[in-house]
């Protein structure tokens, strides 16, 4: 999957949607629309970004909101967790080398985005963009601003943009880099090939380019579902699939429910289970088998009938004995 953090948010619906479509058309699958934010954080935090939007998108395309904050006073922003909880991704933006270490170190934010179109009176450094990796916030580079401009402004920030691009990937040595378009028209999109050919130009391998747009830009994503979503960003609930009770269906041509069952249903389960785990001991397998072979004979007896020889032994009278003589007869 491709990534594209950085769409700008604008009320012209038809532009935003050719954008959004022509992104599509070059391979992109998850887009965050950006609202910015420059000084004080206003009464009302709200997002302005309506959901759903209000024309067709495609369906393969997952939108995402994401609020970039231009940050030069850190100390005039205190509501950033509730600036958090109205958008998908909080951006930091920093101007000055003191916002930018302080961002690193403790704001809390899911990604850092460096106007690199401009020049800044300070150098980038491995040990301050370290702090940022070791809480897994990402630092971002928008190609659009040096891809369109013309005159000598554009090349200005072209020359900007490759200069600065390049001592950020330095610094932070190929890692945790996240490229974005921030492309306010159609034709300011390059597609996720052509980034990754861009990012090699400024010294970012093939691999890190590929995954500047695809596994970081991933990563931003999840990490900021959890922190909005988990318990202190460790502990989430995830659906498993269960069903509703009451439930019913047909398993083998039988009816059977899914619902909660009933106590004597579960005593006669746990009766016939206990049954037929426990073992026959020995005398009650010989008595078993004495039972059946009385049961075997008697049936070839019955089946057999009575015999000829006892039938009529047992039908003969008896005979009667004699009496003895009598001594006085002699």
């Amino acid at each position: 999957m491709f990534y594209d953090l950085n769409v700008p948010w604008t009320n012209n619906q038809a532009e935003l949607q050719r954008t959004l479509g022509f992104l599509v058309e070059l391979g992109y699958n998850v887009v965050a629309l950006n609202h910015t934010i420059s000084g004080k954080l206003p009464a009302d935090l709200a997002s302005p970004i309506p959901s759903p939007l209000p024309f067709p998108i495609p369906p393969t395309l997952r939108i995402l909101t994401r609020c970039t904050l231009s940050l030069t006073d850190p100390s005039t922003n205190n509501r950033l967790a509730q600036l958090s909880q109205n958008f998908s991704i909080l951006c930091i933006r920093p101007t000055t080398e003191r916002a930018l270490q302080l961002a690193c170190q403790s704001l809390d934010c899911d990604l850092i985005s460096l106007d690199l179109s401009t020049r800044f009176p300070f150098h980038f450094k491995h040990k301050t963009l370290s702090l940022a990796f070791q809480r897994g916030v990402k630092f971002e580079i928008c190609y659009a601003p040096g891809v369109l401009v013309a005159g000598g402004e554009g090349s200005t920030a072209r020359r900007n943009l490759i200069q600065n691009a390049t001592e950020l990937i330095r610094a932070a040595r190929g890692r945790g880099i996240v490229i974005s378009s921030e492309a306010k028209r159609a034709l300011a999109c390059r597609g996720p090939w052509d980034v990754i050919n861009l990012a090699a130009v400024w010294g970012l391998g093939q691999e890190r380019g590929r995954e500047a747009v695809g596994t970081e830009a991933r990563i931003v994503v999840v990490q900021a579902e959890m922190k909005r979503r988990s318990f202190r960003g460790v502990v989430d609930i995830v659906y498993g699939g269960e069903k509703p009770e009451g439930i019913v269906e047909e398993v083998g041509g039988e009816r059977k429910s899914k619902g909660k069952r009933k106590a004597h249903t579960l005593e006669s389960q746990n009766g016939k289970a206990e049954e037929e785990a426990k073992p026959i001991s020995k005398r009650e397998q010989k008595r078993q088998a004495k039972k059946a072979r009385l049961e075997a004979f008697n049936t070839t007896a019955n089946a057999l009938g009575p015999q000829p020889g006892k039938t009529a032994a047992n039908s003969a009278t008896p005979v009667p004995a004699l009496a003895e003589p009598n001594a006085d007869a002699g």
